[in-house]
């Protein structure tokens, strides 16, 4: 899994560049989202059939031990990022919805932080 979130972090670095931003972003929600799922599985934790971001690292605080202070304050000061790309999940997909590359980049950042610091 962490193989292939790693994979989707490529591929939406590859889609910026060609100014695909919302596919990009929607790569950045499934880097992210395997990632998460793989650092539970690490802990010995099945995680649920979610797509939140959001739940996936509240779930992976209670585990975490020592990085469960790094992590909820993480939660805390990326909240807006963290919902956007939770967001950008649906509307990349469903709905017409335009990204641009500032976003990419602000969300892009975030899921940097969030891989360097489980990882």
């Amino acid at each position: 899994m962490e193989r292939r979130a790693r994979e989707f972090l490529k591929t939406a670095d590859y889609q910026a560049g060609e100014g695909m931003y919302g596919l990009a972003i929607f790569s950045l929600e499934q880097a992210l989202q395997l990632f998460l799922k793989s650092r539970l599985l690490l802990h010995g934790v099945d995680y649920p059939r979610t797509h939140g971001l959001r739940r996936l690292l509240e779930i992976l605080a209670s585990v975490s031990g020592e990085d469960e202070p790094r992590i909820r304050r993480l939660l805390k000061e990326r909240a807006l990022e963290l919902s956007f790309l939770e967001d950008a999940y649906i509307s990349s997909r469903y709905l017409l919805r335009e990204f641009g590359e500032e976003e990419y980049r602000r969300v892009r950042a975030v899921v940097e932080e969030v891989m360097s610091l489980l990882g």
